[in-house]
């Protein structure tokens, strides 16, 4: 009955993401259907209409819009550009500099917005016509910018990661969001050391030197922004108050340093609500029917189904964690991050766990290879952006993209096997 259940299930989600039905309509009927194999059609429509409700009822969640608002505000508000600035006086005289800034300033604006379609089009919007004008192939800026704004979702403070807390039954956000900071930077080392291959190509120009007194002039105009970490982080770590109420202390501190650089007028936050109640409004619709979808699947005993039918393949954990891997890679082709987080969450987790993986750990790997399926077609979202900013087409970008592709991936190969690189950071402050 099991197996039934899996194949309606897939069948019918399959079958009206291929007729164009949006993703969050797909995963609340394909759940609806695999009910109404056991149960009738009134209290079926019934129990999947409280399931959604309930599935929104965490106070956790009320992180989400506000640190969307926090991420448009800042998209806003100046403060990408003197990020910018700092990631170009510190690397931009090295040959090649500009990309090595796009990655730096996307780590930190990523990191700071906690959105990698932000990232990807304020750095994007800002470096791309400045790489071409000197001499830069459109299409390796445009690879380098897809793939770095990526790693603003695996360092925090990110929304996808409260997501995958939501998903797990009560992983610690705190733990999850110092987790992330090592992986992130492993990350943007080696896209930065893919892109130090592309240079040597190419032979692309470098920059001016930069002074000591420009450097700590552009680092004391990035400060104010750069602190927003601080105090967000410094706060959750130190007990001062929850990721739910940093992300409201995220709100105004973004806000009053917009209006310091006088970059942001009273008369722009309408449509700043506006943007971000639409973003938090189709989170909230696939986090709703996510978690139906998770409660159908529990109820129909198929994540055991699964985990049964993947570890009699073997017990091996690292035969486990390839498989899972390969599984998520294809999933992120295909599927949006955050109903991939709510549906394999509670179908992987278990396997993991059971083996001995660390829930934080196998959060960061998750995360990372959805990331990866950002940057493909086609649903990537970051890669239509990256392309649309860059004023380009997805054929001539994959070609500079496949290398960063395969960093990723190497990547995600040491972040898998060496768990002591997510870990050691959330030990060290006792999470």
């Amino acid at each position: 009955m099991e197996y039934i259940s899996i194949i309606i299930l897939v069948l019918t989600f399959v079958t009206l993401m291929a007729i164009g039905m949006p993703v969050a309509w797909s995963l609340g009927l394909s759940s609806l259907v695999t009910l109404m194999v056991s149960v009738a059609a009134g209290p079926s429509a019934t129990t999947i209409a409280q399931r959604m409700g309930t599935g929104l009822d965490s106070f956790s969640l009320l992180a989400i819009p506000f640190f969307v608002l926090a991420g448009e505000i800042m998209n806003r508000g100046g403060i990408a550009n003197r990020l910018i600035e700092l990631a170009k006086a510190i690397t931009g005289r090295l040959p090649g500099g500009l990309l090595y800034v796009n990655v730096i300033a996307a780590m930190l604006f990523g990191a700071i917005a906690g959105s990698a379609a932000a990232a990807a089009s304020a750095i994007g919007g800002i470096l791309g016509k400045r790489m071409e004008n000197e001499g830069y192939p459109k299409e390796l800026g445009a690879a380098v910018n897809i793939t770095a704004s990526t790693t603003g979702l695996i360092i925090p403070p990110s929304n996808i990661l409260i997501v995958y807390s939501l998903a797990s039954g009560g992983v610690s956000i705190a733990a999850l969001f110092v987790a992330g900071y090592v992986p992130g930077i492993f990350i943007g080392l080696l896209l930065m050391l893919t892109a130090a291959v592309f240079v040597k190509r190419k032979n692309l120009p470098g920059g001016q030197a930069t002074t000591l007194k420009e450097l700590t002039s552009k680092f004391l105009r990035a400060l104010p922004s750069l602190m927003l970490l601080v105090v967000v982080m410094g706060g959750i770590v130190g007990g001062i108050f929850t990721a739910t109420e940093a992300s409201a202390i995220a709100v105004i501190y973004t806000l009053a340093l917009s209006f310091f650089y006088r970059e942001l007028k009273w008369k722009e936050l309408p449509s700043i609500l506006l943007k971000s109640s639409e973003t938090t409004a189709v989170v909230m619709l696939l986090i709703a029917t996510s978690m139906s979808m998770s409660w159908v699947m529990s109820s129909e005993d198929i994540p055991q189904s699964i985990s049964e039918s993947l570890l009699s393949i073997s017990d091996n954990i690292f035969v486990i964690l390839l498989l899972i891997n390969i599984l998520l890679l294809f999933v992120g082709i295909f599927m949006d991050m955050t109903p991939a987080v709510l549906i394999f969450t509670p179908i992987f987790l278990p396997i993991v766990t059971a083996l001995g993986i660390d829930p934080v750990h196998f959060g960061i790997i998750m995360i990372l290879n959805l990331c990866i399926g950002l940057c493909t077609p086609p649903v990537g979202s970051v890669l239509f952006i990256g392309v649309g900013v860059a004023q380009t087409s997805i054929e001539k970008v994959v070609k500079p993209l496949i290398p960063f592709f395969i960093a990723m991936i190497l990547g995600l190969i040491v972040i898998t096997l060496w768990p002591g690189l997510t870990l050691w950071l959330p030990r060290l402050f006792g999470l």
